[in-house]
């Protein structure tokens, strides 16, 4: 059998009702991905192996750097150094205050106050007259959970989706959540997808950053299996996006623009 890079084959030692035996345990990879724009080398992404080109321009997108699909003239990839360009026909703006970091697997982008207020403050409400049924929901965050196959593996990624009002119809795991969500906006993106209408599905919680992600692309409706930040629910009351938490089973707790939901 031939395992997905995404997880491997770990040799482990089984401690159960006082008896250690030799056991094997699937553990999830983690790599550095690292990140130019027209040669200026902006973060380097600690994530999960694949989908590389959907996760740097999700990237590129929530960081306010791509606006249209032809913005983009070229992706090139060196897998083996890690290396991924995006060649733009954009200018690069200024990067010094982007801070060239390590962007760590599980807390997102580790900026200053600063920087994200200057995030918030690109963003347009969401302009969107969509509503949802109350009923669609536990079915999509039950599809959720039901695809979330390395997540049941190995109990070390998060997961992200997007989905319609009949059906999901991209997921991506990552031991990233921004990641996940980077990597649908992005596959959404280049396949040129209308977020207008979407429900993103999340495995994690609602943090102020996934929030702008999602409303710096339109999108009217998150939905997570966890909870939202109090920050994150501010910013949807501000920008028009509906938050639901705790979706299990046939339960959720619309916390913000609850006329979005009948």
């Amino acid at each position: 059998m031939t395992l997905p890079p995404i997880y491997q084959k770990q040799d482990i030692v089984l401690y159960k009702q006082g008896v250690m035996r030799p056991e094997h345990a699937m553990v999830v990879n983690e790599i550095p991905l690292t990140v130019f724009l027209n040669d200026t080398e902006l973060a380097t992404l600690i994530c999960s192996p694949g989908a590389y080109k959907e996760l740097a321009v999700g990237f590129l997108l929530s960081e306010g750097f791509l606006q249209d699909l032809s913005d983009i003239k070229e992706i090139t990839y060196n897998e083996k150094d890690g290396l991924l360009w995006v060649e733009t026909a954009l200018a690069v703006p200024q990067t010094e205050n982007f801070l060239r970091r390590q962007i760590a697997s599980c807390c997102g982008k580790g900026r200053a106050a600063l920087y994200f207020i200057n995030d918030a403050s690109q963003l347009q409400s969401v302009q969107s007259e969509c509503l949802f049924s109350a009923g669609l929901i536990p079915k999509l965050i039950n599809l959720l959970e039901e695809r979330s196959a390395t997540f049941h593996l190995t109990g070390g990624v998060h997961g992200a989706a997007l989905a319609n009002s009949e059906n999901m119809f991209v997921m991506y795991e990552d031991i990233g959540r921004h990641n996940a969500v980077d990597r649908v906006l992005g596959y959404a993106f280049l396949n040129q997808i209308d977020t207008t209408d979407k429900i993103l599905l999340l495995s994690g919680r609602i943090s102020s950053e996934i929030l702008i992600k999602a409303a710096r692309r339109g999108v009217p409706l998150v939905v997570s299996r966890s909870a939202p930040t109090k920050l994150a629910l501010e910013l949807a009351e501000q920008f028009g996006v509906t938050v639901i938490g705790f979706a299990r089973g046939e339960r959720f707790s619309i916390y913000s623009h609850k006329e979005k939901i009948i």
